[in-house]
């Protein structure tokens, strides 16, 4: 290097907000040049035109560093008295700047007042953007600080073989200081010019960097691909703009996605337009958003049936059907456009199914099922296992299934079905059918829709038991059932038989919380003796005694299983059950469309020995709210009509209570105990009108 050039100061370009140069004092101990520090708000103009002899400085030649207070004092007297030095450009120019704009308006001014000046650029923290910027405006070299790599051993190396960086070393030290993942120059016929990856990353290339230059993008990608990235190159010469895309490519670690910003080169390298392909790999990311669009998939899904769940709900009130809830269903849940077909069997004897209802674009599919084929194989296929034992069944990639009949995978294929769930239909312990959904997607139903999937099961379930008891209570005609039980393994069978007692059930229903309580009447047996055997029976889970006579006593039960809480769930009313030397006589009322055969093998499966002895149609007499009313006031004594007239209007019943009870016998004219034995027996006369003829046994 000549002497001249020795003497040139180091000019470094600091942003106006820094109050001084972090670099200045480094260089200033590494080097023997002159170094300058000057801020972007001044004139970088003038100050670039005229050189310096500066004054010596504390740092220039000190052999220790200079502290802060004389670095800043130094770099104010430096910018003080640029404009007095004498003209001479400068040594080299440092950029200690983060902003991109800056740093290219600057360098193009640089470069078009002094060309053959070394520039470098020398941000506090790196970033892909600013190494492009540096690229792109001709920088000598870039060099963050942030470079494990010394920065001022760099600078100083760079600025001592600036007669020696070709126009095509320089994108060169670029890559080589701002790698993204990797990085490559490339020619505009798609030939690797160069290629750096980094230390970390390179164990996952099949090709060594050696081995790609001098490749081409044809040669390392299949041709769709490579066809891609050609175009995105030859966009990014012709529009001179950056470009980006994203790409594929087969690593060892199997195939990743890479991001790619296309930077065009102004100068020709080796005679060629090239590019700068600046590589990030980006699979994590992608695996990020595919995951988090699955989960917003999910949440639409989910929404969706809780849509229809809510719609099955509005429709118990007008549904005057089982045919139009399960249609209704089947409609709602195709018409989301989330599924391409749904379908419903009913559950008939002998656990067999039949095919009720359906709908959906995968025509073929149904019409196969609507045959049979689904369930009518085997009976661990997922419709039948579904309702056996009533837990939701899922079958996944129905096309690679072997144990899905091939008449079905034929039917999948042409309709694009790839996965199904089966729900069971279900209230209380009552299995009414199965619902089955089917969709175009593999892996459809996650645990969160499954869970979506077994309310709306229990909702029909609770629908259609709803509907067939509304059937029941407004039909003017009814079906009455008899049936015989020949020995029961339940507490009533036992005791009649080992007792010769006969037990008559007053009354049975179940609580908010699904406990099912039984009022049962024991004549021939003592109270005691009854809840002592209950206590010792596996059926009975508690025993309660409510009344006690000598030979005759009532206890409330809560058993295991109940035959009774079986027939009320498929929509039946107990009349009367006895049961008598270990043989039950129940008869229950139905409508007339029910299905008697599903109500007398659900009886089966809690009591083997069923037999249906007896089928009758009954009229019911019309009672007309009047009349009801009548027959009211005619079981009422004029004592306790007065009383329960005193109570109501005297706000008895109110809650706080407006009158006690001493205040209705005040104003009787009688004693409170008695006052309360005429509101009793009223209270019953009354709910016994209610209550009467509709007990339900076990």
């Amino acid at each position: 290097m000549a002497t001249g050039d020795c003497q040139r100061p180091i000019v470094v370009v600091i942003d106006a907000r820094s109050e001084r140069s972090r670099l200045r004092p480094r260089l200033e101990q590494a080097t023997d040049r002159a170094v300058r520090a000057v801020s972007t708000a001044d004139d970088i103009g003038s100050i670039l035109e005229s050189s310096v002899d500066e004054p010596e400085t504390d740092g220039g030649n000190d052999s220790g560093p200079a502290t802060d207070d004389e670095s800043t004092a130094t770099e104010q007297a430096a910018l003080t008295s640029a404009d007095e030095a004498g003209v001479s450009p400068p040594g080299a120019v440092v950029l200690e700047l983060d902003c991109p704009g800056e740093i290219q308006t600057l360098l193009q001014r640089v470069h078009a007042e002094t060309p053959d000046v070394p520039t470098i650029v020398a941000p506090q923290d790196g970033s892909e953007r600013l190494a492009t910027v540096a690229l792109r405006a001709g920088a000598t070299d870039y060099v963050p600080s942030e470079r494990d790599e010394d920065p001022i051993d760099r600078i100083v190396s760079t600025i001592g073989s600036r007669d020696r960086v070709t126009t095509d070393e320089r994108p060169h030290r670029i890559l080589a200081n701002e790698l993204p993942d990797e990085a490559f120059v490339i020619g505009e016929d798609g030939t690797y010019l160069e290629a750096k990856v980094r230390s970390e990353s390179a164990e996952l290339y099949r090709t060594s960097v050696d081995e790609l230059r001098g490749s081409r993008l044809d040669d390392a990608f299949p041709d769709e691909v490579a066809a891609e990235l050609q175009d995105c190159l030859d966009r990014a010469l012709r529009t001179d703009e950056v470009q980006s895309v994203e790409y594929d490519a087969e690593t060892t670690d199997g195939r990743r996605r890479f991001e790619a910003r296309v930077v065009p080169i102004d100068e020709r390298i080796r005679g060629r337009r090239a590019v700068v392909w600046l590589a990030r790999d980006i699979t994590e990311r992608v695996e990020r958003e595919r995951r988090l669009r699955s989960r917003q998939d999910q949440l639409e899904t989910l929404n969706r049936i809780n849509a229809v769940v809510r719609q099955v709900i509005e429709t118990l009130v007008e549904a005057p059907a089982r045919d139009a809830i399960e249609r209704e269903v089947c409609t709602q849940l195709v018409d989301s456009e989330l599924y391409c077909g749904s379908w419903i069997a009913e559950r008939t004897g002998e656990g067999r199914l039949t095919y009720r209802t359906g709908t959906g674009e995968a025509d073929t599919y149904l019409d196969r099922v609507s045959d049979g084929i689904e369930y009518a194989t085997s009976r661990e296929r997922p419709v039948a296992r579904a309702a056996r034992t009533g837990e939701i069944q899922t079958t996944n990639h129905i096309l690679d299934d072997e144990t899905t009949p091939e008449p079905l995978r034929e039917a999948a294929r042409k309709d694009d079905v790839r996965s199904a769930i089966a729900v069971p239909i279900t209230h209380e312990d009552a299995t009414y059918g199965v619902l089955t959904v089917l969709a175009s997607r593999d892996d459809a139903f996650s645990e969160r829709e499954r869970a979506g999937f077994r309310l709306l099961g229990e909702t029909i379930g609770f629908t259609i038991m709803a509907v067939k008891n509304r059937q029941l209570l407004f039909a003017d005609t009814v079906v009455e059932l008899e049936f015989r039980i020949d020995g029961g393994d339940t507490f009533s069978f036992d005791l009649s038989e080992e007792y010769g007692c006969t037990c008559s059930l007053e009354w049975a229903g179940t609580t908010a919380g699904g406990r099912t309580f039984q009022y049962v009447t024991i004549e021939g047996l003592d109270g005691e003796t009854v809840r002592d055997e209950a206590d010792a029976h596996d059926s009975v889970e508690e025993c309660r005694l409510i009344h006690d006579g000598e030979d005759q006593c009532t206890v409330e039960i809560r058993l295991a299983k109940s035959g009774v809480r079986t027939l009320v769930n498929h929509g039946a009313t107990i009349c009367d059950v006895v049961v008598e030397n270990g043989v039950g006589r129940c008869l229950v009322e139905v409508s007339q469309d029910a299905d008697i055969r599903e109500i007398a093998d659900a009886l089966t499966v809690v009591y083997a020995n069923t037999e249906l002895v007896a089928r009758r149609e009954v009229d019911r007499p019309v009672r007309t709210a009047a009349e009801r009313r009548d027959r009211i006031l005619d079981e009422l004594t004029d004592r306790q009509l007065t009383t329960l007239r005193l109570a109501y209007y005297g706000g008895f019943f109110d809650w706080p209570r407006e009158s006690t009870g001493e205040d209705i016998a005040e104003a009787m004219d009688i004693s409170p105990p008695t006052m309360h034995q005429h509101l009793r027996k009223g209270l019953k006369s009354i709910l016994s009108e209610f209550f009467e003829g509709g007990s339900s046994t076990e």
